[in-house]
């Protein structure tokens, strides 16, 4: 089965044991400006408080969600389903209501992961070190590059290919092979190529799925090879309402979390302890 597949009846088995919350608000980001990122991310707001994240500048995603009108009242699982399909726009919302669910989830099991002020998944780079980077990180090269390991970059953007200072970038997913660590944006699980950039990084002993995104059930992920899910949690609701909306800075509302594969107590002990 696919992510999407699996994520979802892991959700419709939470849903079918407890009701989920209703969706109260989707609250976007306006156009970004040239260069900004505090507006490369929607939130959907569950009933209950639960919040999740997820990347709207793929193609026209974000003017499609912004014509898509209210959703406030609408069932997060059907909205969830969203994520099965192929239309980029209702995948992103979708994901934001798998994110979400995983969070209300979370909650009534009376789990919380670990916090993280680590932006780098724990990778703990290394001289002797080949990591892989999946999508880009600018701010990250340096402390790579600057601990002595390799750092080998896969991207889609073909303008930003070739060799750089203390780096390389490359189209091509093969060239993760050689790597033994991997740092990737969960960016993958919107454009549908986690499985594939897994199987390129086949002497990867160490694959961290990070980002604001990065809020969905495990299971799946680990099953594949992730050893580690870093995401973020809302901490301050109010204030990324009243942030986010704005295009200024969310971060202050907000604390990033890790998950590590070994750590993690699985969804079945989260749904038996779910109330």
């Amino acid at each position: 089965m696919s992510i999407a597949t699996e994520l979802i009846a892991l959700l419709e088995r939470y849903a079918a044991k407890l009701p989920p919350p209703r969706v109260r608000a989707l609250h976007l980001p306006p156009p970004p400006a040239e260069g900004a990122k505090n507006g490369e991310f929607c939130a959907l707001e569950l009933e209950d408080g639960a919040v999740g994240l997820s990347y709207v500048l793929l193609g026209d995603t974000l003017a499609h969600l912004a014509a898509s009108g209210d959703i406030a009242g609408a069932a997060s699982l059907d909205v969830a389903r969203h994520y099965l399909g192929a239309d980029p726009a209702r995948r992103a919302l979708g994901f934001a209501a798998v994110n979400a669910l995983t969070a209300s989830l979370f909650a009534r099991a009376g789990y919380q992961p670990d916090n993280s002020a680590d932006s780098i998944g724990l990778l703990d780079p290394r001289p002797g070190d080949h990591v892989g980077m999946i999508g880009l990180f600018r701010p990250l090269v340096g402390r790579i590059a600057g601990a002595g390991a390799q750092l080998t970059v896969a991207e889609l953007k073909a303008e930003l290919a070739g060799e750089q200072a203390g780096y390389r970038v490359t189209l091509e997913a093969e060239d993760l092979a050689p790597c033994n660590k991997v740092l990737s944006t969960s960016t993958v699980l919107l454009n549908d190529t986690l499985d594939r950039m897994i199987a390129a990084c086949r002497s990867a002993r160490y694959f961290a799925l990070v980002g604001p995104g990065a809020g969905c059930l495990p299971d799946p992920l680990f099953a594949r090879g992730v050893t580690l899910l870093g995401g973020t949690r809302v901490t301050d609701l109010p204030g990324l309402r009243a942030a986010l909306p704005t295009g200024q800075s969310w971060s202050h509302c907000a604390a990033k979390f890790a998950i590590r594969r070994e750590d993690y107590p699985g969804f079945e002990a989260l749904l038996a302890r779910a109330r």
